[in-house]
């Protein structure tokens, strides 16, 4: 099979040209969508902050930030000034944070998790139990025990778990207080705490409702229900959004732990954090690939599944990359370390992930106003249905009118909505990393989603990126061994591809060692110098195609056939020039990789557009579009690399959503211009920088699946954001008793704290869906389910 070594994206936490930086601060207390807010509020006022994002799900901030201007104790301290503090541990999710950091982050944070989830267990199942006793205990016949006695009984353990358990609300509560704001704890509070404290005064001050006629009612099975109830559905949060969080992990888990250094002593294990650049390493059948690196003795297969999702092993032999977290599995093999720490692979794409789970897609703008007012209103909303129902409700009105107040802050759960984009986001980001799909970020999901046109730039997307030679026509007066000879020295100049397999051919023909004086290249044309020595008479030579024959008046009517049959066939015919007059031509085959038809389907059958982009002849262009499945009026052909970005601009202006796929440096405008740049791994490093989603393993088949992926994750935040609204648009009403003069209905403050536990719930476990997303390629399975 032939070799496709995946490329990590360069990471973007470094400083940019502009002296900016990126930091990742994680913070404690967060609990809603108010929170989120507020932080990103004070962040973004600080001076020389220019970004601040703020996500709920990995309670990480993403702060953007110019280092001239502001420190990190700057964002610290503005956390701090919104009421809210650092996680014990400092992990910043800078570049410099190698594999083995990340790691030892992750376990940090599985050890903190845990944690959290066993003490929300414990004070919730014991919460629970006490309000089932209170509640037993106050049905009791009053002719038996007296409701005060009851109510004395009842006033310490309900007591009890409002101060121990419920602390949790109200340390948050208090601290978000003394900040000027108002959050999901303080809902909690205001609920429970009127509960409570009218208990608290039935239950000192019984003779003042006995003397009105009413019976000394208590609330106190109220109170520790909806107290352990909310930390339930905390607990069960917690533990959905723990498995969130599983595609970092497995991503961290693949790195092999130490390495067989090769040296003047023999083989000896090291660890990792001791390898350096140059160092060669053995790897033996079986083995994982440790880290980054260049073969250069031996030979074997390697399964690179685990980042590409490419089922089949990879061939390679002296010069190919390995990348680290490979599994080796046939030979033995010498390879040379070239990157190690935060700038391998493995480190490159865990970072990229866990930034594109720390992102936020562009609909989650609309919770973020909602969240800033929504406390504020519920708590308002709680103030009026106390005063209707008081001023208008039935006897015992000051009950009715508790009960609406309490029930009313407690259902309402602005949880749901903080969680709704960014556990979708988390899911679905790992989910694609898993199957070698790498997607920035939210907005990029967004993207994905709605596009209606993907164009392909032909050269390393839809055929292999290997061209060569597979013939030479020679002109009259010419022989081949004469063209190659000159046509490879020419080329021992150029960056080119084309160039690359010129030069191959002629080496491996021992010839194309001539001198060359006054090389130069004309960027989508070809290339031009005197080829050999003065003394023995040099030449002047062209390379290049027809366009550049044509405007330096060469003749090319002896070569139309030969060109003709050979874009016929999808090869691209290079034209030879010497001395201004036609040498021959050299035909360049660049196959088409076997998984090109089968992506062009997926994407074709469920309505999205496929065009291909090329600057080879028309003929050649859609020679390949035919092999692939692409209609003729779909070829952009004879583009130059400038001509791309206009190319996709065209489409864009007639109103298509565009993605564009290419794995050049050339490509980069263009998938800069694209609503959706896709670049495919085994590219360069600049067009992978410029795209939204990078294709790790370099199948194509992986386009439709990365914009299915997008799509349903899409899918779920809306579902998730419908969810979330529509509880609290339907049930807020309900529970302030607007159901009640027509059909006597009205809701429990119990009902109302498992209602709102259930909402946040429900939706982290609607995003956990999309674990089960089958993103890989496999061409038996048909086309991908967009």
């Amino acid at each position: 099979m032939p070799t496709s070594t995946p490329t990590a994206p360069p990471t973007t936490v470094e400083d940019d040209p502009a002296g900016s930086a990126e930091i990742a601060l994680p913070i404690a207390g967060m609990t809603c969508a108010s929170c989120v807010n507020r932080i990103e509020r004070f962040l973004t006022k600080t001076p020389g902050v220019e970004l601040a994002a703020v996500n709920l799900a990995t309670e990480v901030a993403t702060i953007r930030y110019l280092p001239d201007v502001a420190s990190r104790a700057d964002l610290v301290g503005a956390i701090e000034a919104a009421g809210y503090d650092l996680k014990a541990r400092t992990d910043e999710g800078s570049s410099d944070a190698a594999i083995e950091a990340v790691d030892a982050t992750m376990t940090a944070d599985d050890l903190e998790r845990a944690r959290t989830q066993r003490a929300l267990a414990i004070r919730s199942g014991v919460s629970i139990v006490v309000a089932l006793g209170i509640m037993l205990v106050t049905f009791w016949p009053q002719s038996v025990v007296p409701m005060e006695t009851i109510n004395w009984v009842v006033l310490f353990p309900a007591t009890f778990i409002q101060v121990w358990a419920g602390g949790v609300f109200y340390r948050a509560a208090w601290r978000a207080l003394r900040h000027g704001s108002a959050n999901m704890d303080s809902l909690v509070v205001a609920g429970t705490s009127a509960a409570w404290s009218f208990s608290v005064f039935v239950t000192l001050f019984p003779q003042v409702f006995v003397t009105a006629g009413l019976d000394p009612v208590t609330y106190f099975d109220s109170s520790t229900i909806i107290v352990g109830l909310v930390l339930l559905g905390r607990w069960l949060e917690a533990r959905a959004k723990s498995r969130t969080a599983g595609a970092i992990r497995s991503l961290v888990s693949l790195g092999a732990k130490t390495a067989r250094r090769v040296g003047p002593d023999g083989d000896v294990d090291v660890e990792l954090t001791e390898l350096r650049p140059g160092d060669l390493v053995r790897v033996r059948p079986g083995e994982k690939v440790p880290i980054d690196g260049i073969v250069v003795d031996g030979s074997s297969a390697v399964d690179e599944s685990m980042l590409t999702g490419e089922a089949l092993p990879v061939d390679k032999t002296v010069g190919d990359e390995v990348i680290g977290a490979t599994l080796n599995r046939t030979g033995t093999f010498v390879f040379r370390v070239t990157r190690v720490g935060a700038d391998t692979a493995l480190a490159r794409i865990v970072d990229m992930v866990r930034r594109a789970q720390g992102s936020k897609a562009p609909i989650q703008r609309v919770v973020d106003r909602i969240s800033e007012l929504f406390v504020p209103l519920v708590l308002g909303l709680g103030a009026l249905a106390f005063v209707v129902w008081f001023a208008l409700g039935p006897e015992p009105s000051v009950t009715y009118a508790l009960t609406a107040f309490v029930t009313v802050v407690v259902i309402a759960c602005p949880c749901a909505m903080g969680l709704a984009t960014p556990t979708a986001i988390m899911v679905g980001t790992g989910r694609g990393a898993e199957a070698g799909i790498l997607i920035r970020g939210g907005e990029a999901l967004e993207s994905a989603g709605r596009i209606d046109t993907v164009v392909f730039d032909k050269t390393g997307t839809l055929t292999l990126g290997r061209p060569a030679v597979s013939s030479i026509v020679a002109a009259a007066g010419f022989d081949e061994t004469e063209l190659l000879d000159l046509a490879a020295s020419l080329e021992k100049g150029s960056e080119h591809p084309v160039g690359a397999a010129i030069l191959a051919a002629g080496r491996e023909r021992e010839l194309g060692f001539r001198p060359v004086v006054g090389f130069e290249a004309s960027v989508g044309h070809g290339v031009q110098g005197d080829v050999g020595s003065s003394a023995a008479g040099s030449r002047r030579v062209l390379i290049g195609n027809a366009r550049l024959m044509m405007d330096r008046g060469v003749d090319l009517a002896e070569l139309a056939g030969p060109r003709d049959r050979a874009e016929a066939d999808g090869r691209t015919s290079v034209f030879v020039s010497v001395d201004g007059q036609a040498a021959g031509l050299i035909v360049i085959w660049d196959p088409v990789r076997p998984e090109a038809a089968d992506a062009v389907r997926a994407l074709a059958i469920h309505g999205i557009d496929p065009w291909i982009v090329s600057g080879d002849a028309r003929a050649t262009a859609e020679a390949v579009a035919r092999q692939v499945g692409i209609r003729p009026d779909r070829v952009l052909a004879e583009v130059l690399p400038g001509g791309k970005a206009e190319a996709i601009e065209t489409l864009q202006v007639v109103g298509r959503r565009v993605a564009m796929v290419g794995d050049g440096i050339n490509d980069a405008p263009a998938l800069a211009q694209a609503d959706l740049g896709i670049a495919i791994g085994t590219g360069a490093d600049v067009a992978i920088e410029a795209s939204d989603v990078t294709l790790v393993g370099g199948d194509p088949r992986l386009v439709a699946s990365s914009i299915a992926l997008s799509r349903q994750t899409m899918r779920i935040i809306r579902q998730n954001l419908f969810w979330a609204f529509g509880y609290n648009v339907l049930l807020i009403p309900v529970a302030m008793g607007v159901l009640y003069p027509a059909f006597g209905i009205t809701l429990d403050p119990a009902m109302a704290a498992g209602a709102m536990a259930l909402s946040s719930v429900s939706v982290v476990l609607n995003s956990l869906r999309l674990r089960g997303f089958d993103a890989r390629p496999a061409p038996t399975r048909g086309a991908t389910a967009l």
